[in-house]
C-alpha cells in the first residue's frame, strides 16, 4: 500500500465569476475558462467538476433562504472568494463574500460540507473576483 500522508493535494487558483438569478433565486460561482465535465447534486445545490476532477463551480438553489438574506441583497456582491477542498471522504466548500446593505459592508463565510461519495481525488481550488 502506498504512503499517501506526504502527498500534497493538487491546487488550482484562478479568476472567477458569480451571478444571481433573481427570479429563480439561484446564486452561482464558477471558475473562468474551465469547462465542467459533470455535476454532482446534493441538498439544494449542484457542484460542477471538470475533466481534471477539480470543483469549478457551484449553484445554490433557494439561495436567499439558504444564506438567510433577502433576494434584493443577493443581486450585487462586490467582492467574493470561492474555495473548494477535497480531502478523503469530505468535500468542503467555502464562500467568502462581502455584502452591502444600506451602505454597510457585511462579511459572510458560509461553509458547506458534504460526503465525497464520488471518490474525487484530493484537491484544493481557490477563485476570486
Amino acid at each position: 500500500m502506498a504512503n499517501t500522508k506526504n502527498i500534497k493535494p493538487r491546487n488550482l487558483e484562478a479568476k472567477g465569476e458569480m451571478g444571481y438569478d433573481y427570479v429563480n433565486d439561484i446564486l452561482f460561482f464558477k471558475v473562468k475558462n474551465r469547462e465542467y465535465d459533470y455535476s454532482i447534486e446534493f441538498q439544494n445545490m449542484v457542484i460542477d467538476i471538470d475533466a481534471e476532477k477539480f470543483v469549478v463551480g457551484i449553484q445554490i438553489f433557494e439561495a436567499s433562504k439558504f444564506l438567510r438574506m433577502s433576494k434584493i441583497n443577493l443581486r450585487e456582491i462586490p467582492k467574493w472568494q470561492f474555495k473548494a477542498k477535497i480531502e478523503g471522504n469530505v468535500i468542503e466548500l467555502r464562500l467568502n463574500y462581502e455584502l452591502q446593505i444600506r451602505n454597510k459592508i457585511y462579511e459572510k463565510s458560509p461553509i458547506i460540507i458534504q460526503e465525497n461519495k464520488s471518490g474525487l481525488p484530493s484537491s484544493q481550488m481557490v477563485t476570486t473576483i
